[in-house]
């Protein structure tokens, strides 16, 4: 399997262990990842205020793979939701498709619609497939309580996510448990971490945020588990300045999915970047036998 990867902006700059992790899983489970130098970012900032320049931003990155004849794997929800939903509107209308090729062809691009957009959690599901992976299991955990949060754009819109059921996913759940944990029941696991509010309504993303927590340590988790950048930094980063700002101490450590699993795949801590989580989540190597 080969696939070029979408690399989200955020992860450069604030969460290196999420492409570390994922680079190091991939590799360990047989995908081959392409960077293509030309990729630039997604779009996903530009959609509510310059909605043709995110059509642009997603569509050329569509069109560098399709002349790469690859299809685009993402471990960012927020791309992944930008890319499927720019290709779908530019499948389905003609009109854009022709203004934005117009553009495109200035760099010698052009969309067809060939290629096909994946989720890191969607490879390791439907083309590793959980019996793929438990073969490859060298460490388990032993029923360690884990609350697993999808983010939105996984999920949410229907028509345009199509990774699982909005309402009652399972997929995620059973990428968690294939490494001995147990993925919890909680009251708020679909709703918003806060971080789309983070910047512009600060105390609303922090209520959000804090509801979260308060929720997952009630329902009786020891750590969230997540596979979103921005989720993982409301979680982790923002999570320390919800307790400095308001004096709380309800702390839950948020670990990435490819750190998890990649632990269960025996690859060492280090290049997982595990100490690079804000909030210490090098605790949970105890529990791995």
């Amino acid at each position: 399997m080969k696939f070029a990867l979408q690399r989200c902006c955020a992860t450069s700059i604030y969460l290196k262990q999420y492409e570390s992790s994922t680079d190091a899983v991939l590799k360990a489970l047989g995908v081959e990842l392409v960077d293509i130098k030309q990729f630039s970012c997604c779009g996903y900032p530009l959609k509510n205020f310059r909605y043709r320049a995110y059509l642009l931003s997603s569509a050329h990155n569509l069109a560098l793979a399709e002349k790469e004849h690859l299809n685009i794997m993402t471990m960012c929800n927020c791309c992944y939701g930008s890319l499927k939903h720019a290709d779908q509107i530019l499948k389905d209308h003609l009109p854009e498709r022709k203004e934005i090729n117009a553009s495109l062809n200035k760099e010698g691009l052009e969309y067809t619609g060939e290629v096909t957009v994946r989720h890191v959690l969607d490879i390791l599901y439907t083309e590793i497939a959980i019996e793929g992976i438990r073969e490859k299991i060298k460490k388990r955990l032993d029923g360690l309580p884990i609350a697993t949060h999808y983010g939105c754009h996984l999920l949410r819109p229907r028509q345009v996510a199509q990774f699982d059921r909005p309402a009652d996913p399972s997929k995620f759940d059973d990428l968690v448990e294939v490494t001995g944990a147990r993925s919890i029941s909680w009251a708020t696991k679909l709703e918003c971490c806060g971080a789309p509010l983070w910047g512009v309504n600060d105390e609303l993303s922090l209520d959000l945020t804090e509801s979260k927590i308060l929720d997952a340590k009630r329902s009786g988790a020891d750590y969230l588990c997540v596979a979103c950048p921005f989720c993982q930094l409301q979680f982790d980063r923002v999570q320390r300045i919800l307790h400095s700002r308001r004096g709380t101490d309800h702390t839950i450590p948020s670990i990435l999915y490819t750190q998890l699993i990649g632990l269960a795949l025996g690859i060492d801590a280090k290049t997982l970047g595990i100490d690079k989580n804000e909030i210490d989540s090098t605790g949970i190597l105890r529990y791995f036998s």
